[in-house]
C-alpha cells in the first residue's frame, strides 16, 4: 500500500503472511474474469419483451426462457464470488488488526496483505460501477423468478432449478437489489468481523481503515507522488481504494466517517475526487452518496453535504 505508486502488485509476502496471502490470491485470481464476464453481460431484454407482449406464443416463451437461464447461471457465479470475497476480507482484517502491532505497523510490516486488501476494494468498486450501469441484470433475474413461480409444472425448469433453487434465488435477489452489492457485502463482512471480535478494540479496525485512506489521499494530492503514477489505471486504483475504505470505515465506526471527530479528512478526500475528470469519478462520488451510512446524520457538516450534492 505504501509503495502503490510503483506498482500495486509487487510486494512479496513474508513467511508469516504467505498462507493467508495464497488464500486471498486464489480469490483475486478470478476477479478479472468476473469483471470481464460482467462487462460482456448484455441481458435478455428483447426476448423477455417479446415473451411478455405475446403471452400465448409458446415459442417466444421458450426463447426468452432459454436466453435467461444461462444468464442466471452467470449471476449465480458472481453472487458466489461475493461470498468468497467476504471470507477473504475477514481473513485479511484478522491479520491486519491483531495485537500487539498498531494498524500503521501492520500496514508497514505486511505490505503484501495491505495490497491484497487494496486489490479487493479496487475489484469491488469496479464490479459495482458496472452493475449500476446495467439494469438488465435485475430485469433478467426478476423475469426468471416470475417464470419459475408461475409455471412450476412445466418440465423445462428442472435443470436450472437444481442449479438455482428457491433459497438460492432469494439470496441472489437480496444481493442484486442493492445498488452496490459487492460494497454492501464487504461492509457487512467488516461489521460482522468487529462484532465477532469483541475483545479486539474497534479502533484497531477503524485505524487500519483510516490509515489506508490517508495514504491514498496523500498520494493523490501530492504532486511528487502523482507524477509517479504511470497510468490512468493506477490513478483509478488509488481513488477506488480510498473510497472503498471510507465506506467500510463509515459502516464500522460508531459515528462514521463524516463527523468532526472522524480520523478521515473527508473534505480533503472529496476535494481530491472532484479534481479528476468528472466521468471517471462520478461512480465513486455516487458510492459515497448512496452507500455510506452516516452522510445524512445531523453531525455531518453542511459543507461536506454540499460538496456531495
Amino acid at each position: 500500500m505504501y509503495e502503490v505508486q510503483n506498482s500495486h502488485r509487487d510486494a512479496q509476502p513474508t513467511e508469516g503472511e504467505r498462507e493467508i496471502w495464497n488464500q486471498i490470491s486464489a480469490v483475486l485470481q478470478d476477479s478479472e474474469s468476473i469483471l470481464a464476464d460482467l462487462q460482456a453481460y448484455k441481458g435478455a431484454g428483447p426476448e423477455i419483451r417479446d415473451a411478455i407482449q405475446n403471452p400465448n406464443d409458446i415459442q417466444l416463451q421458450e426463447k426468452a426462457w432459454n436466453a435467461v437461464c444461462p444468464l442466471v447461471v452467470r449471476l449465480k457465479r458472481f453472487y458466489e464470488f461475493s461470498i468468497r470475497l467476504e471470507k477473504a476480507l475477514q481473513s485479511l482484517l484478522e491479520s491486519l488488526t491483531c495485537p500487539p502491532y498498531t494498524p500503521t505497523q501492520h500496514l508497514e510490516r505486511e505490505q503484501a496483505l495491505a495490497k491484497e486488501f487494496a486489490e479487493i476494494l479496487h475489484f469491488t468498486l469496479r464490479f459495482d460501477e458496472l452493475k449500476m450501469r446495467n439494469p438488465a441484470i435485475q430485469n433478467d433475474f426478476s423475469y426468471y423468478r416470475r417464470t419459475i413461480s408461475r409455471n412450476r409444472i412445466n418440465n423445462m425448469h428442472l435443470d436450472i432449478e437444481n442449479e438455482v433453487n428457491n433459497e438460492m434465488a432469494n439470496r441472489m435477489s437480496l444481493f442484486y437489489a442493492e445498488a452496490t452489492p459487492m460494497l454492501k457485502t464487504l461492509s457487512n463482512a467488516t461489521m460482522h468481523f468487529v462484532s465477532e471480535n469483541k475483545t479486539l478494540p474497534i479502533e484497531n479496525t477503524t485505524d487500519c481503515l483510516s490509515t489506508m485512506t490517508s495514504v491514498c489521499k496523500v498520494m493523490l494530492e501530492t504532486p511528487e507522488y502523482r507524477s509517479r503514477f504511470t497510468s490512468e489505471e493506477t490513478l483509478m486504483f488509488c481513488m477506488r481504494v480510498m473510497v472503498g475504505v471510507i465506506i467500510l470505515y463509515d459502516h464500522v465506526h460508531p459515528v462514521g466517517a463524516f463527523c468532526k471527530t472522524s480520523k478521515i479528512d473527508m473534505k480533503g478526500c472529496i476535494k481530491v475526487l472532484k479534481e479528476q475528470a468528472p466521468d471517471s469519478v462520478e461512480g465513486l462520488l455516487n458510492a459515497l452518496r448512496f452507500t455510506t451510512k452516516h452522510l445524512n446524520d445531523e453531525s455531518t457538516s453542511k459543507q461536506i453535504r454540499a460538496m456531495l450534492q
